[in-house]
């Protein structure tokens, strides 16, 4: 009925093999074989994709299916700090490659703890289910959208969305592109977030969003109250960690699969997770994914 969409570079995979295990542990083993997994990229090899389509089977995916895709051309990285242009090919999906009536877009620097698919239960034709960000709930409230609170008074205060996960009917995902595209085309110099306010353009000027529940896109945030309590000030919720949470996000340059990165009570959680998922990896005999830094 639906598939999980992933876009992952040469970088990510090792995070993304994390990712689509976490989705399989968050569904039955029933339910997964009714679920297809499906991944574009900008640069996995030919073996690297024989790889992940080996642990999607192994795992216990209905249907698996990778292509190399190119992103928008008139995509624009304001910030590339840690973030590549492949987070752009979320937007390049399509219903021949998908073939499921529903997609759920997922980053790659998340861990799903429960079934995401819920909110496609009442998601209506020509909506994009979304989460509102918890560091930016609302335009006009940090850098996310350069002057657009200012160019357009009515959109202060609007919610903003974050675009690390997404549900959407694959027949809307032609307009959804379309109004991407036009909003980089037209109002560049309002991304600062990347595709994410590129999307939120869209999204602002049209009002084709269905709001989903926090619970399914939690922030981790303990990684940053290990540098400062700056993230009190910003942050949408208590810091504390969400036990009932459907996915916990790994936000920001720090992430739980890097050596340096504090090790929090979700991070220890994540590391967990990948370790088990190492082992699947050594178990189909890869030797293609490179170990993450942790130990």
């Amino acid at each position: 009925m639906y598939a999980f969409a992933l876009c992952l570079d040469r970088r990510y995979l090792v995070p993304g093999l994390a990712t689509v295990t976490a989705l399989a542990d968050s569904l039955t083993p029933r339910a997964r074989r009714c679920v297809a997994l499906r991944v574009l990229t900008l640069d996995l090899t030919r073996s690297e994709a024989v790889l992940l389509a080996g642990l999607a089977r192994r795992i216990g995916f209905g249907s698996f299916d990778l292509a190399r895709r190119s992103p928008l051309r008139t995509a624009r990285m304001a910030d590339a700090s840690y973030i590549s242009v492949a987070t752009y090919l979320r937007f390049e999906f399509t219903a021949e490659f998908v073939r499921r009536p529903y997609v759920i877009y997922v980053d790659a620097d998340t861990l799903a703890r429960g079934d995401l698919s819920t909110p496609l239960s009442d998601l209506p034709r020509g909506e994009v289910g979304a989460v509102r960000d918890e560091f930016v709930p609302s335009v006009g409230d940090s850098h996310a959208l350069p002057g657009v609170a200012e160019r357009w008074p009515h959109l202060k205060g609007r919610p903003y969305y974050n675009a690390g996960l997404l549900w959407a009917h694959v027949a809307d995902l032609p307009q959804v592109r379309r109004g991407v595209s036009r909003a980089l085309a037209w109002h560049r110099h309002h991304i600062h977030h990347n595709d994410q306010d590129a999307l939120n353009l869209w999204l602002l000027h049209t009002g084709r969003v269905r709001p989903v529940a926090a619970g399914y896109n939690r922030f981790e945030l303990g990684r940053f109250l290990e540098r400062g309590n700056w993230v009190r000030r910003v942050a949408a919720r208590s810091p504390r960690p969400d036990t009932s949470a459907h996915l916990v996000h790994f936000v920001g340059p720090e992430k739980p699969w890097q050596r340096s990165c504090p090790r929090t009570e979700d991070v220890r959680e994540y590391r967990a997770h990948l370790r088990r998922t190492m082992r699947h990896v050594r178990a189909l005999g890869s030797l293609h994914a490179e170990q993450p830094e942790l130990r």
